[in-house]
């Protein structure tokens, strides 16, 4: 576990593709996909956040806090991530860094946090991001909470694009295979939930295994 870094699951999104509410609410094998989200991340870090808009109390039984974007128009992402590092610098001064999923992404890897800082140290930049075979996915990255500042500006610029902002600062990448499952696979649509549900079943044994520590 890294205790100076605080987790944060993505679950701002409009969801048009899933027909709308909340895709990290969807049930893929028996419970919601920010379940199985949340149970591959908490053990990794210190504390966890949910990043969510609209009415909070439709996540009142997980017993963490739910913070909105902090900028209109649901802008992305990075809004997400951005109302995280702000939380982070008034709630939790003592996490610097803060590592993002997608709520919709259930079956992260167990050692995404200690991989994401071990990218970043050798490669001395201050960000990092998951990649699994060859296709890198930015919203899975690990950020400073010092740049907040800097991606407020970048966000109230017009900045949508999680790669064009972190390409300013320098980039680094963890790697994981896709195969037999990419364990950033994530369900945008109806399609892909029945995916994830034929997918849980080579999943069983990694999923129950211990959370590997840094």
């Amino acid at each position: 576990m890294r205790a100076d870094t605080l987790g944060v699951v993505l679950a701002g999104g409009l969801a048009r593709r899933m027909g709308g509410g909340d895709k990290p609410l969807r049930v893929l094998g028996g419970k919601p996909m920010l379940e199985h989200a949340l149970g591959r991340l908490a053990p990794q870090v210190a504390a966890v956040i949910v990043n969510a808009n609209g009415d909070p109390a439709r996540f009142a039984g997980y017993g963490l806090p739910i913070v909105p974007d902090g900028l209109p128009d649901h802008p992305g992402p990075l809004a997400g991530i951005l109302a995280a590092l702000d939380w982070a610098a008034e709630h939790r001064p003592d996490l610097p860094w803060v590592v993002s999923v997608p709520g919709d992404s259930p079956f992260i890897p167990g050692d995404l946090v200690a991989r994401l800082h071990a990218a970043r140290e050798a490669a001395g930049v201050p960000l990092a991001c998951a990649r699994s075979g060859g296709q890198t996915h930015p919203p899975v990255g690990l950020w400073p909470v010092a740049l907040r500042s800097d991606l407020r500006a970048a966000l109230t610029g017009g900045e949508r694009k999680i790669d064009r902002w972190t390409a300013r600062h320098g980039c680094a990448h963890a790697d994981w295979p896709d195969r037999p499952v990419d364990p950033f696979f994530n369900a945008n649509a109806p399609e892909d939930l029945a995916a994830a549900e034929a997918l849980l079943p080579l999943l069983q044994a990694d999923l129950a295994a211990p959370i590997e520590q840094p």
